[in-house]
């Protein structure tokens, strides 16, 4: 039932919105980033590995195995990472929001990678995600703090955000979600490991760390997953652009972090390139099957 495919991936954005709200909990006690990120990503990967070994789903073929290695060093690490970084350098709200940028780089990417066309609506989703990054840099309020610093990582993460897309039509139809982190989450969790030192920390550190690789990691995904086959993509991807808002309203009751007018207005044209996006993938599709069906007719 679509109510089910919705509910389930209105779940899973929830779970991804707290990513930058839990961070903050375990960067309050004492966490670094990198530490955070590797932490999340093993975490994470246990249960994913658990999955992949009892349904018998770990079989990846020798070609495609650097692909899922590096994808597990840009895709995992860079994200995951990458995200942390923007939380700490600019707060969890800001974070969010440039994190969905990735549409914007997505359009580029299957451009110069995979070739697609850059159609008409694609360049007004990308001129309206410029116009929107450069309104939330000045739309800071609160404790949140707008520097070049933030932007820069929170950029950094939309982008290895949209690895993701351009992984996952290369190799999702090829092979299941918990085969491929398998082997990707410990190539990301190795090269996060020179950069930060083990320490000891409070409690309150570990609890949140367990809530990003359970929650917002193995279960946001394997969720997400589920409710796409009740709903099609482009409206389960619509339906997911709930993870900013989320993001942004436990930032502001826990952290106190909101953006001015000129800020949410970015934040609402950057969510608009999003939608715009998608509309246009859907369209895409539409004109396809017409033009199939013309050429059978």
């Amino acid at each position: 039932m679509r109510s089910n495919g919705y509910l389930l991936i209105f779940t899973a954005a929830l779970l991804w919105g707290m990513i930058g709200p839990v961070a903050k909990v375990a960067l309050a006690s004492g966490m670094q980033p990198l530490e955070i990120a590797f932490w999340r990503t093993s975490i994470g990967w246990f249960f994913f590995a658990a999955h992949a070994i009892s349904s018998r789903q770990y079989r990846i073929g020798r070609k495609d195995l650097f692909w899922v290695l590096a994808f597990g060093v840009l895709g995992v690490a860079g994200l995951f990472g990458n995200y942390v970084v923007a939380v700490r350098t600019g707060g969890a709200a800001l974070a969010a929001v440039l994190l969905y940028t990735a549409p914007a780089w997505v359009a580029l990417l299957s451009r110069l990678l995979l070739g697609e066309t850059m159609t008409p609506l694609k360049l007004a989703s990308v001129a309206l995600t410029i116009l929107g990054v450069a309104a939330v840099c000045m739309g800071q309020g609160g404790s949140m703090r707008v520097t070049p610093a933030a932007v820069f990582f929170g950029l950094a993460s939309g982008f290895s955000y949209a690895l993701y897309y351009v992984f996952g039509k290369r190799f999702l139809g090829s092979y299941a979600t918990p085969t491929l982190f398998l082997l990707a989450m410990p190539a990301g969790a190795v090269v996060m490991l020179p950069f930060f030192e083990f320490t000891a920390h409070p409690p309150q550190a570990w609890v949140s760390v367990f809530v990003l690789g359970l929650g917002s990691t193995y279960l946001a995904y394997s969720i997400y997953y589920a409710g796409l086959k009740y709903l099609e993509a482009t409206r389960a991807a619509v339906a997911a652009t709930l993870e900013p808002v989320a993001a942004a309203v436990l930032a502001y009751i826990w952290w106190d972090e909101y953006f001015n007018l000129l800020g949410y207005a970015g934040s609402g044209l950057i969510l608009g390139a999003v939608l715009l996006t998608m509309y246009d993938g859907a369209r895409q599709r539409r004109l396809a099957s017409k033009a199939l069906l013309t050429d059978h007719a």
